[in-house]
């Protein structure tokens, strides 16, 4: 069937972000998933075999990899070597700790990308959130990767203590043939605790968006729309494509319209139990995504540039959707995530 319009939306998304475990050995401050341990429930190798049976019949291009850390899963080389053999192309978000020449060696000249976490340029600043050591694990990593035929960005998400560093993190992955990539912070998981302390202050998303604007070849992927700027906008999204180009499974193959919008009422069907076409064509939560409408921001200078901003954001501190991006450069004002129980 292919990757057409249905209304608002494709009749299969171009990449699906899927978080394969829970499983980590770090317990960073900012996690979105609240990783640590791996829970009951998680798919089977069977069941996520299925899962990239059906994705790859629907021509479904990128699978973007998270967790937990991937490397936790025993399975988990092999589940990506069967994704490649269906023709995807794998995009694998690790804190890094576990990759050594081995695994390198695996990766090597295979469909796959490689996005290795770190908040900071030096143990300083990046151990406080990620733990102690981490820093230099990251490092011995970006050393194996570099000897290997495999694409590699640093992932950093921009909060208070990466702010200040942002250009040493451009000369750092450098050094590893790496390029930068920085990731908008946002209050789910964990990142619900450490959003006042970490989150960055409306100056600093001033200058980080003018910053951006002078980085071309940084890239944010959809992080940071709402502040966008016109110098950026020719490089991809000017919205959210939470259920029009992309959406989430998660580790017990619960689907999602993206990994910061894994609450209950998001939810929008499980797999395998359920066919994915299925879900992302019939279900009322995608349904109800792909018609949001941010009704105060159509009059706004800005619009066309953000849309909005991400909704995502906006439910974590307000508790709902159809309001602004509070992080939007025109929009901005202090809030405080909104308390939610935890499920």
């Amino acid at each position: 069937m292919g990757n057409q319009y249905v209304e608002m939306g494709l009749t299969a998304p171009v990449n699906v972000t899927w978080e394969v475990t829970y499983g980590c050995n770090l317990t960073c401050v900012h996690c979105l998933s609240d990783s640590g341990n791996r829970r009951n429930g998680e798919l089977t190798t069977a069941q996520a075999r299925q899962v990239i049976d059906q994705l790859a019949r629907l021509n479904v291009f990128q699978f973007n990899i998270g967790g937990g850390e991937p490397f936790m899963r025993q399975d988990f080389l092999d589940l990506m070597d069967y994704a490649h053999e269906n023709g995807m192309v794998t995009c694998i978000s690790t804190n890094g700790t576990l990759i050594d020449d081995d695994i390198a060696a695996r990766l090597d000249r295979q469909l796959v990308y490689i996005q290795v976490s770190l908040d900071g340029a030096t143990p300083a600043t990046n151990d406080p959130i990620r733990g102690d050591g981490s820093f230099a694990k990251v490092i011995r990593a970006l050393t194996c990767l570099s000897r290997r035929d495999i694409e590699v960005s640093i992932n950093t998400v921009l909060t208070r203590l990466s702010f200040p560093e942002l250009d040493r993190l451009v000369t750092l992955a450098a050094d590893y043939g790496a390029k930068l990539r920085v990731s908008r912070f946002r209050p789910s998981g964990r990142g619900k605790q450490s959003w006042a302390q970490l989150n960055v202050n409306r100056g600093q998303m001033a200058e980080f968006s003018q910053w951006l604007a002078e980085h071309l070849a940084v890239s944010t992927g959809d992080s940071f729309f709402s502040v966008s700027t016109s110098e950026r906008r020719s490089l991809g999204l000017n919205m959210c494509g939470a259920c029009k180009l992309t959406c989430c499974i998660s580790p017990e193959g619960h689907v999602y319209p993206c990994a910061f919008l894994q609450d209950p009422e998001f939810l929008a069907g499980k797999l395998p139990d359920k066919d994915f076409e299925e879900i992302w064509q019939q279900s009322p939560v995608f349904e109800s995504f792909r018609g949001l409408e941010i009704k105060s921001c159509e009059s706004c200078h800005r619009f066309d540039l953000c849309h909005g901003g991400c909704p995502a954001i906006a439910y974590h501190t307000q508790r709902k959707l159809g309001v602004p991006d509070p992080g939007c450069l025109a929009n901005c004002v202090s809030v405080k995530p909104v308390a939610a129980e935890v499920h």
